[in-house]
């Protein structure tokens, strides 16, 4: 390998390296210092690349290809600030334990702390909100150098998609020239033809990866698998709870766990397990509608469950949280990682395995304990709440009605990304389970509500399914430069725009009724958002009612572009309605 200069050498070896290791996409943003990096990325065969002008944009777009595949898509930018745009991006990331690959381009160490312009101290910028850092030395001709610059590449790749899989952070250095101008030899950046002074694996380096890597899965060893099953075999009222995860429990695997226990299944939308043929294959009840029912007056009387296995992160679900935290049973959360992925603090024991390989060693028997009223409560309970939300969405349309007929009229296969704030929840309590390939995405690691439209742009960029993005106007408002990606990235979406005027959540809090409430919580904008439509290429219109927003919705996924559709409502009447159907719901298993 022969390049004009050493940056060039540096930034094309690194490429190629994490090219060998499967990346085959990557997002640039414009600047200076990255120059290499671009160019090289820039001018690689097997490697698409993703412009965006905006850094936070493009840490979210990475982030949302990366919760599509499970792989790392390389984000590659300038010194500064640039790099601290990052961050937001970063911490979900590491949150929600996704696969992201940061290069930061970055000044030579002695202009450092010295007034440089456009020079921060990156090093370690991110803390540990990153699996592993490495600060790269500057480039240099050298054949030890180039093979650590290619074993760090695959490294970070394994790093970064590891048994906890987040974010890794590579500080680049370039000092100038950054372009791929020609320096001459005896110049100490120059590269002459005979740099690698024989040795093959530094210059070209090896068939495929220069380190392969190869994980081990953590199984359960058979003492533990023996004490969960005793006590799955011991009882009657067992649950088997799916949160939310992007590596989690395989729906073969939910299958053999719930037929062997007969245990409902409690289904996150973000599971990836709501959805999907078993939902009618399996004999025992997937259920959806626990948000509104759990803890009400019409299950006081069930009483408690006395066995849960849960897996992936806390459930979206408060209700579920605090079923689980007011059950006096035994817990077990299964994660890969060794976390603690449940805050109420209640579960008894934290089995540090894979779930697949958890739920398939424990269906190797047949445990079915679960007696069968347990499960027909639920199953009537899922009855009732369902039909509930269908004769609510009939006689009055509000914010949950949206969700409702989105997650029915749906197209299979689809991606569906929601945001946070109310139409997670709202997704969480009246998105129905069916048997339809939905892949239900959305950063709850953080929980925030920067970077949604990006994130899921970069879900959509890595699928030919339709991409659905439900979002409300906050988050709408917060990423509308992420809808450049619609042009420069080639995406196209069905967005559904929830617009009560503001923050909407908080009506279901305490402060609701403060003097400060309106200004400093609900904090009304008054936006119209139809300008979207002329400054991003897109189509906006607005859906009044339900049977307009239907057809609008459903002509939507089956056409190309991107269209937002946008329907309005009253933050307050919407809650009303919450509480109402909650209340009919309870009233009526109350009644059973």
């Amino acid at each position: 390998m022969t390049a004009p200069n050493v940056n060039t050498l540096w930034a094309e070896t690194l490429v190629s390296e994490l090219a060998a290791g499967g990346v085959d996409a990557v997002c640039l943003s414009p600047g200076s210092r990255s120059t290499p990096l671009t160019v090289a990325f820039a001018e690689h065969p097997d490697i698409k690349v993703f412009s965006h002008l905006d850094e936070r944009s493009a840490a979210f777009f990475a982030l949302g290809r990366a919760r599509r595949t499970g792989e790392p898509t390389p984000l590659v930018c300038t010194s500064g600030t640039a790099a601290a745009n990052y961050h937001p991006a970063v911490i979900e990331a590491n949150q929600s334990g996704v696969p992201l690959l940061l290069l930061t381009a970055d000044r030579p160490p002695e202009l450092i702390d010295s007034g440089a312009n456009q020079t921060v101290d990156q090093e370690k910028l991110y803390g540990d909100a990153v699996r592993w850092y490495r600060d790269m030395p500057e480039p240099e001709a050298e054949p030890r150098k180039v093979r650590m610059l290619r074993t760090t590449a695959a490294r970070a790749l394994a790093e970064s998609t590891g048994s906890d899989p987040g974010p890794v952070h590579l500080n680049c250095r370039f000092r100038k020239p950054l372009e791929p101008t020609p320096v001459p030899e005896d110049d100490p950046a120059g590269v002459p033809d005979d740099w690698a002074g024989g040795d093959d694996a530094a210059e070209t380096g090896r068939d495929g990866p220069f380190v392969t890597t190869s994980a081990g899965v953590a199984t359960p060893d058979e003492v533990t698998v023996r004490r969960v099953q005793n006590a799955i075999r011991t009882a009657e009222r067992g649950l088997i709870v799916a949160g939310p995860a992007d590596q989690g429990l395989g729906a073969d695997s939910l299958e053999r766990l719930a037929s062997a226990t007969g245990f409902p299944v409690l289904a996150d939308p973000l599971s990836d397990l709501r959805f999907g043929p078993h939902v009618d294959r399996l004999d025992v009840p997937v259920c959806g509608g626990y948000d509104g029912y759990l803890g009400s007056d019409g299950v006081s009387e069930w009483g408690d469950p006395d066995v849960v296995v849960r897996f992936g992160a806390s459930p979206t679900s408060k209700p579920l949280r605090q079923y689980l935290r007011d059950a006096d049973c035994r817990q077990f959360v299964v994660d890969s990682t060794g976390g603690w992925p449940e805050a109420e603090f209640t579960a008894t024991d934290l089995l540090v395995a894979d779930p697949d390989a958890t739920a398939s060693a424990l269906a190797d028997e047949d445990m079915d304990s679960a007696a069968e009223t347990w499960r027909e409560r639920f199953a009537t309970a899922e009855r009732v709440h369902w039909d509930a939300v269908e004769e609510f969405v009939t006689d009055s349309y509000w914010e949950g009605g949206v969700l409702a007929d989105v997650t029915t009229l749906a197209p299979d296969p689809a991606t569906l990304f929601v945001s946070n704030s109310m139409p997670i929840r709202d997704m969480d309590r009246f998105g129905r389970p069916r048997d339809a390939d939905l892949s239900v995405l959305g950063n709850r690691g953080a929980s925030g509500i920067d970077g949604i439209t990006s994130t899921a742009l970069g879900a959509g960029s890595a699928t030919t399914d339709p991409l659905v993005l439900v979002t409300g106007d906050l988050a709408y408002y917060h990423d509308m430069n992420g809808l450049l990606a619609l042009g420069r990235c080639n995406v196209d979406a069905t967005v559904v725009l929830i617009n009560n005027d503001g923050g909407g959540i908080f009506h279901m809090l305490p402060i609701e009724d403060h003097p400060t409430f309106e200004d400093q919580f609900r904090t009304p904008h008054g936006l119209d958002f139809e300008p979207t439509e002329a400054l991003y290429a897109l189509e906006f219109e607005r859906a009044t009612d339900r049977r307009q927003f239907r057809e609008r919705f459903g002509e939507s996924v089956q056409r190309d572009g991107t269209q937002v559709i946008e329907v309005q409502f009253d933050a307050g009447d919407s809650h009303a309605v919450r509480e109402q159907l909650a209340d009919h719901v309870a009233a009526t298993l109350a009644d059973d």
